[in-house]
């Protein structure tokens, strides 16, 4: 989970491969529901569970029962959710730099979780070093 104002991995959890991203949202710890979800297609059907989502709309079952009003909305939307979405998913590539998710892990299973934390935070702290230089330094150097 990763804080979009500050860009900061808020939290973690490690699951098999194979598991679906809706099973996987609905299986964790509840969310609070005042927070907002932004998520991609893999967590349709999460609206059911959390109430303020915003997935984008792109299947053609879901255009369909769009008013024209709704339509003309929609790509607009999805630009806005897209452009976060990218953000976010920057983090994550930072994160899989480290080849712990990227790759088949073969070592202990016990210290994956450990591991995988401590390269979130030094992706963390590789975030607020960015965010130091763009405010301080007026972004000259990035």
């Amino acid at each position: 989970m990763i804080d979009r104002k500050t860009e900061l991995i808020i939290c973690t959890e490690l699951f098999n491969g194979k598991a679906h991203d809706g099973t996987i949202f609905k299986t964790t710890t509840p969310v609070n529901p005042n927070i907002l979800v932004l998520g991609d297609s893999g967590y349709r059907g999460i609206q059911k569970v959390h109430a303020n989502t915003q997935l984008p709309i792109r299947h053609k079952e879901d255009i369909a029962k769009l008013s024209d009003e709704q339509k003309s909305v929609r790509k607009e939307t999805n630009k806005k959710i897209s452009s976060i979405r990218m953000k976010i998913e920057h983090i994550i590539g930072r994160v899989k730099n480290f080849k712990i998710v990227a790759e088949k892990y073969r070592n202990q299973r016990k210290r994956l979780l450990l591991r995988f934390n401590l390269f979130c935070g030094i992706v963390n702290f590789e975030n607020c070093l960015i965010a130091y230089f763009r405010y301080y330094l007026n972004d000259d150097l990035i």
